[in-house]
Formats: structure tokens, C-alpha cells, sequence
């Protein structure tokens, strides 16, 4: 029996010029569907709801959010760390796999790559409106001062706004140099003059010769190579937040690559989330094919585990570590006030992945978008049980307390998500979702064999 053949990265028939055509024309038509106009509507309506609940907090204080004490952090630096988390699949796929010369991440990087951006843009709005003086987060960077006042560079803090600053930039440049090569074909077939005008002036006098595709090979190499490690340091300096206190629940060294893998994990489940509608939205069925969603099916299920063994890890750590305090803390997570949020997160990272170990349900779309959707909830819960379980029961009884989301957080939340999806409609519009150049690379037509 011959082994079975994958799925192809992309479906035969095609040739330079309808790959063009095909991601072109979904730019350049004059009008977009009315679908388009209905989800921007909705999600334009979220991000006025975020405005709202910014300005009204800038107005009365952070007092409006349901921080207490003892739960100093709570809904903000949750979803801070799951905005950052979902960035990183974006430069895993585009940096790590291009390195490793994974031919199948070309369909889908660059959206991957634009999420990114969108992520850690809601991402950064949450500390910066949390410190309760936004009009002073300048004081976070070290700017020349006359008073020889410098930041606490011993603060997590001051870690977070370099590594997320570094991460965005780099993150930023690596994805508008990819775009340079597409911007051109828009430029070049774009039907109006303002077209024309914009594309070519964001294609930076491109022209297709051998020494623009020298120089831009070499300089996208070079930013695959500074954004790599930075797939591994952002996420790990987002968990020395945690992870350098002394609290129990933080204080483990098992932190950093766990919290990597699950950035990873909830990454892929958000390109997946993504992915599959646009795929089915827009027909591009024979671009993103079942080989690409059964690959980063395989890397959910790789990364759900090493989140498993994170799990095991916490509970055997404070289990061996015969300390009463960090043995409590898994104690109240399972059996205390917010068991449901804590054995939710488990059914939903641990137990609906391992579907993905049967190829039916990998091949099968509908229940990987359910899989994956799960797995965003799952690990947004994670966060949110890391952070809440490990504050709201401090060492003495008489200083426990509880939290619960307040209107406004629940609308700040909202509102990010909102601007997330509000920023990927108008990507889709005017931006290619999927590099036309590459894809023209992986036609057979290109593959020329030497003489």
C-alpha cells in the first residue's frame, strides 16, 4: 500500500497570472461586499465602545474597574497577556518557519504577521491606562532629563514597555518589508490615480530588478533572524511579571517557557480562528488548503501538551516544595471560589485538543474552528486563573477578598476586540491577505531545473 500523498500547499491549475488576478482583485475590485460593510459596521460600533469606556475612565479613575485589594491586577494585565500571547503565532510563522524553509507558511504569514501588529497595539492599551497617569507613561522610558531621574530598570514594568516596544517595531518592519513586492503589483494595477499614488509611494520606487531582490532578500533574512529570538524573550519577559514575586502561584521557575508555549498555542488557535472564515468568505480554498490547517492543527496540539506539562509541573512544584502556602494555591484553585473558571480552563486547553490526535478531526474545518475558539476562551481563563486565584486569598485570612469584572471592564475588554477585528477589515481591504509573490514561488512553472 503506497503511503498517502499531503495535501498540496497550494491547488493545481494555477499560474502567474491568476494567482495575481485572485489576491489582487480582492484589493482592487471598487467596491467591497456588503458583508464587509456589515462586520466593520459591527466592529466599529465596539471600538466607540472602547473610546467611551477609555475617556470615562481617564475621567473618574481605575476605581471604575473592579481592582481591590487584595486583587491589585485583575481583567487589565489578564488581557494584556492574552493580546501579547495572540501576537506571537504571527512572527512564529513568518520568522521561525522561514528560517526552517517551511514552504507552507506563504499563505498564510501575512495576515499572521498583521494580527500581530493588531494584538499587541490592544495589548499595550491595557498597561499604559492601568498605571491610573496614561498622560505620564513617558516617565516609563529613559528620555534626558534635567533631575537625573532615570526608570526603575529593576521593575518588570520597565522590562515589559522595552521588550513589547522592541517586539512591535521589529514586528512592524519585518511584515511592511514583505508587503514592498506586493505593493508594486497593486500600484501597477490599481484602476485609480489615488491608487497609484499611495501603492507606489508605499512601494518605495520597487521595480523588480535583481539588485531589489538581493537587497530585499538579504534585509527580510535579517529581520527573520532578530525577530526569532524574540518570539522566545517578549513572552518570557511578560512572565517575570509573575514569576520574580515572591507570591505563591508566581514565584516558579516554570514560568517563562510555559507561558512562551502558551502564547504559541493561543497564537495558532487565533490564525486558525481567523483563517478558516476568510478562507470560506473570500474562496481562497485552493491558497490555505487543508494542508495548512492540519499543520497548524499538529503545532495546537505540540504546544497544548508542553502547556499540560506546565500544568503538572505547578502542582508538583508546590506539592514538593512542602511549602503550606504554595501548596494551598493549587488546593484553592481546584476546590475554592473560582473552581469552575479553573477546571473550565483545563477542559478547554487539555481535553478538547486532544481531538487533534485523530486526522478525521483534522481534516475536518468546522470542528477545528470550534477547537480552536475553545482553546482562545481556554487560555484566556488560564490567564485569568494565574493572575486572580494567586491575589485574592493573600497569607492572612483577614486580608482575603474577592473580584468580579465590573461593566466597564467587561466593555474595555470588548472594545479591544472590537479594534482588533475593526484593524482586520480594513487589512483586508486594502492590504493583500496573502503574499502574491510567494505564492508565485511554490507554482511549479517556477521551479526551473538547471541544465
Amino acid at each position: 500500500m503506497e503511503p498517502q500523498q499531503p495535501p498540496p500547499i497550494i491547488a493545481p491549475g494555477y499560474t502567474f497570472s491568476s494567482v495575481t488576478d485572485k489576491i489582487s482583485s480582492i484589493v482592487l475590485t471598487r467596491r467591497p461586499p456588503l458583508g464587509w460593510y456589515a462586520g466593520f459596521g459591527v466592529a466599529f460600533l465596539f471600538v466607540m465602545l472602547l473610546f467611551v469606556s477609555l475617556t470615562y475612565l481617564v475621567a473618574k479613575g481605575i476605581g471604575i474597574w473592579g481592582n481591590n485589594q487584595p486583587v491589585g491586577w485583575a481583567f487589565e494585565i489578564t488581557n494584556f497577556v492574552w493580546w501579547i500571547g495572540i501576537g506571537h503565532a504571527g512572527t512564529l510563522i513568518s520568522a521561525i518557519l522561514l528560517l526552517l524553509r517551511q514552504a507552507w507558511r506563504t499563505s498564510i504569514n501575512r495576515f499572521a504577521e498583521a494580527m500581530t501588529l493588531f494584538a499587541v497595539a490592544c495589548a499595550g492599551l491595557y498597561p499604559l491606562f492601568h498605571v491610573g497617569r496614561p498622560w505620564l507613561a513617558y516617565w516609563l522610558l529613559p528620555y534626558p532629563n534635567t533631575m537625573g531621574v532615570w526608570p526603575q530598570f529593576r521593575s518588570p514594568l520597565i522590562w515589559d514597555v522595552f521588550a513589547v516596544s522592541t517586539y512591535a517595531t521589529v514586528s512592524l518592519m519585518f511584515w511592511f518589508v514583505g508587503l514592498i513586492p506586493d505593493l508594486a503589483t497593486l500600484r501597477d494595477r490599481s484602476q485609480s490615480r489615488a491608487g497609484r499614488i499611495i501603492y507606489g509611494m508605499l512601494a518605495m520606487g520597487w521595480r523588480g530588478s535583481a539588485r531589489h531582490w538581493h537587497q530585499y532578500d538579504t534585509a527580510y533574512l535579517l529581520l527573520a533572524g532578530l525577530a526569532t529570538p524574540l518570539v522566545v524573550s517578549v513572552h518570557t519577559v511578560v512572565s517575570f511579571d509573575f514569576a520574580i514575586s515572591i507570591l505563591p502561584g508566581w514565584h516558579t521557575t516554570i514560568f517563562p517557557p510555559y507561558f512562551v508555549a502558551g502564547a504559541i498555542y493561543s497564537g495558532f488557535a487565533m490564525v486558525l480562528t481567523l483563517a478558516i472564515p476568510i478562507r470560506a468568505v473570500y474562496g481562497l480554498e485552493d491558497f490555505i488548503t487543508s494542508r495548512h490547517l492540519q499543520n497548524m492543527a499538529k503545532v495546537m496540539l505540540l504546544t497544548g501538551l508542553i502547556v499540560a506539562y506546565g500544568y503538572m509541573t505547578e502542582a508538583f512544584i508546590a506539592w514538593y516544595s512542602a511549602d503550606l502556602y504554595e501548596q494551598f494555591v493549587p488546593i484553592n484553585r481546584a476546590t475554592g471560589p473560582y473552581a469552575p473558571a479553573y477546571w473550565s480552563l483545563i477542559f478547554c486547553n487539555i481535553v478538547v485538543p486532544q481531538l487533534l490526535w485523530f486526522r478525521r478531526i483534522r481534516t475536518n474545518v468546522p470542528a477545528l474552528f470550534v477547537i480552536s475558539l475553545v482553546v482562545n476562551v481556554g487560555m484566556w481563563l488560564e490567564r485569568f486563573v494565574i493572575i486572580v486565584t494567586s491575589l485574592h486569598r493573600d497569607f492572612l485570612p483577614s486580608s482575603w477578598g474577592m473580584y468580579a469584572p465590573t461593566f466597564w471592564d467587561w466593555s474595555t475588554y470588548l472594545g479591544t476586540l472590537g479594534l482588533f477585528v475593526a484593524l482586520l477589515f480594513l487589512f483586508l481591504r486594502f492590504l493583500p491577505m496573502i503574499s502574491i509573490f510567494e505564492m508565485r514561488t511554490m507554482l511549479p512553472e517556477a521551479k526551473v531545473e538547471p541544465e
